[in-house]
């Protein structure tokens, strides 16, 4: 690391020219941070990082040296006269470890200026990096306390970015000569997903989550993995479902001390239900496999990247993360491996088809070798309706049951993604329809997340962008209103209405309260719009059950559910069969090998079986726990 360093250093002074007034360089996870005297000459001649970046292949950070900060409060009061009010200015929160200033505003633009001469402004005026952050349009304490939490513990991130920049810039010892892809969840199965990539150099786990099965069979075989969680070089993390997320802050709690790589929005989508999963496990009286100490201090370790960005993540492999098009900050993984020895596309979940929220994944890369794609709707029968149809037949459910029946909609929703895109459907119609009149009673965290959404709009697709960037966001609409955890009984009571709770395969969460108090009326509907996996009560149902036993206040009860139930699958967040053909046929270049996993067994199989025979390419479903030799 010293060695490389310098090495850098050296490089560094012989191509910026001597006014650049450098003071020191260091490595800060991925980034190599430049300290300089002269702020100015960065800010005004921009080529010179721009050509730095291109001749070395490294991302490069320039900050002013200390000795150059103005003081926070002079700095604050020069902000201040510099931004204009329509910004909308909340918060301003210096970071004197990194010396930088982050800016809360509600119109970024205005804070960023155009092409950037706001920032720049306040660079040139104060020496300060100005960090502009995006406020939601609607309240959400998670988010602001992630926000302080980063800044209150910014000695332990820096300390901790030193040492990973450290494990990352470290000498190469051993040849990229053989790679190894270990599957300890989701193979043949959903849920748990947690993949392990070796190289004889590095060790990197892509995701790490949570199962929805009994006992043992909820967690990945990490006690499998042969050595200790600190010999790790990184977790990739996908998107933040819990079937891909819940496991992370475990690894923290038992050894690993490196880092998280994932987009900025997953980072926060995952505070928000790992959080909300602890207190599941607590109301079932269950241990949880960790507590909020481990999800803070993943939180701190969370080293955020955009789609696009490429990343070194260890001394033979660099990360670029995509779109993916599932939720939120979703993300495909290209690992470019060994310096071209060979490069992997991990898709995590993924959607290649029409959504309201996102646009289609991500289907072009420099190279790929080996393809490992999920297989939710693997199965050739698993094909769904153009998603006009399937909107038309939520509103013909909804109008039918409420204003012709005067019943109750119960619709269970994952609370990140599914439940904003049942939301943007019914805001549409409500709009088309200025008689509308039902209640949505949204229960559980999915306000906390749409307001997490709002915070993120480059995300979404564009005429939901420019909604929210135009103080109209469709879900701040007024028909749409939060649930108080005690007025339960009373909304169900004065029926007529949509109540979209989590959690979506009704495997615990606030679902289960409205399940049980509307089931037994014929007049009202359950409709899922979200997969339901093996073993959960959403499968039983959509299965045919029409009797289940629940524990209530008074011990377990059997429930008769006479209430009409449906499925939608046109709203899934996972691409259909029909979809991972068209994404592998759009994929380019086309990779050698194909692994299907994240799919009950049928589906995995039958992706892998039909891509070998369409597209002439190995193709395999491997089963948990089998190690495949990739180089």
């Amino acid at each position: 690391m010293a060695d490389f360093i310098k090495e850098l250093a050296k490089q560094v002074h012989e191509i910026l020219p001597s006014e650049a007034e450098i003071t020191s360089i260091e490595a800060e996870g991925p980034e190599i941070v430049i300290y300089t005297k002269n702020l100015k000459l960065f800010q005004d001649q921009e080529r010179l990082i721009k050509g730095l970046a291109g001749q070395l292949k490294k991302r490069f950070v320039v900050r002013s040296d200390a000795s150059q900060l103005m003081t926070p409060e002079e700095a604050e009061k020069k902000i201040r006269e510099i931004l204009p009010e329509e910004a909308g200015l909340e918060t301003i929160m210096f970071d004197p470890e990194f010396h930088q200033v982050n800016i809360e505003a509600r119109k970024i633009g205005l804070v960023i200026g155009h092409h950037g001469d706001t920032l720049k402004e306040i660079a040139r005026q104060t020496n300060w990096v100005a960090k502009p952050l995006r406020m939601p349009t609607m309240p959400t304490t998670m988010l602001k306390s992630i926000r302080q939490l980063l800044v209150k513990e910014a000695k332990t991130r820096k300390a901790l970015l030193k040492k990973v920049g450290k494990q990352i810039y470290r000498e190469q010892t051993k040849p990229t000569d053989w790679i190894r892809f270990t599957t300890l969840g989701a193979s043949r199965q959903v849920g748990r997903s947690c993949f392990l990539l070796e190289t004889p150099e590095s060790k990197v786990f892509l995701d790490c989550g949570l199962g929805t099965g009994p006992g043992d069979q909820r967690f990945p075989y990490l006690s499998s993995v042969d050595f200790s969680l600190d010999e790790l070089d990184a977790v990739i993390l996908s998107h933040g479902h819990l079937d891909h997320s819940g496991m992370i802050p475990y690894l923290f709690e038992y050894g690993y001390d490196g880092p998280l790589y994932c987009t900025t929005p997953t980072r926060d989508v995952i505070a928000l239900l790992q959080k909300d999963m602890l207190n599941v496990f607590v109301k079932n009286n269950e241990v949880p496999p960790y507590d909020e100490k481990a999800i803070k201090k993943q939180i701190l370790h969370c080293i955020t990247r955009e789609y696009g960005e490429v990343t070194d993540i260890s001394p033979d492999m660099r990360m670029t993360f995509q779109n993916a098009g599932h939720i939120l900050g979703s993300a495909l993984t290209h690992l470019h491996i060994g310096d071209g020895a060979h490069n992997l596309v991990y898709t995590g979940d993924l959607k290649f088809g029409f959504s309201e929220l996102f646009d289609p994944a991500e289907s072009r890369f420099p190279r790929v070798e080996t393809l490992v794609i999920e297989s939710t709707y693997g199965g050739n029968v698993h094909t769904t309706a153009p998603r006009f149809m399937a909107e038309k037949q939520l509103m013909d459910y909804i109008i039918n049951t409420v204003e012709k029946n005067n019943g109750i909609v119960l619709i269970p929703s994952f609370a990140v993604e599914r439940a904003q895109e049942a939301m943007l459907v019914i805001e549409a119609y409500a709009r088309q329809h200025p008689e509308w009149d039902i209640p949505v009673y949204l229960d559980g965290m999915i306000k906390e997340a749409c307001a997490i959404h709002t915070a993120y709009p480059e995300y979404l697709k564009r005429n939901v962008q420019r909604r929210i960037l135009h103080n109209d966001s469709p879900f701040s609409s007024h028909i749409f209103q939060s649930v108080d955890p005690v007025k339960r009984e009373e909304i169900v009571n004065q029926g007529r209405c949509v109540i979209i709770a989590p959690a979506g395969m009704m495997n615990g969460g606030p679902v289960l309260d409205y399940f049980k108090r509307t089931c037994e009326d014929p007049k009202n509907q359950l409709i899922f719009m979200s997969f339901q996996a093996e073993g959960t009560l959403g499968q039983k149902i959509k299965g045919g059950a029409r009797k289940v036993v629940l524990e209530d206040k008074a011990g377990a009860r059997e429930y008769e559910i006479k209430m009409k139930v449906n499925e939608i699958p046109g709203f899934s967040g996972h691409a259909d069969f029909n979809q991972l053909l068209g994404f592998y046929k759009k994929l380019s270049p086309k990779p050698e090998r194909v692994l299907t996993i994240h799919g009950e067994e049928k589906s995995c199989v039958n992706l892998a079986r039909t891509l070998g025979y369409k597209f002439r390419v190995e193709a395999s479903a491997p089963r948990n726990l089998d190690a495949i030799r990739l180089k």
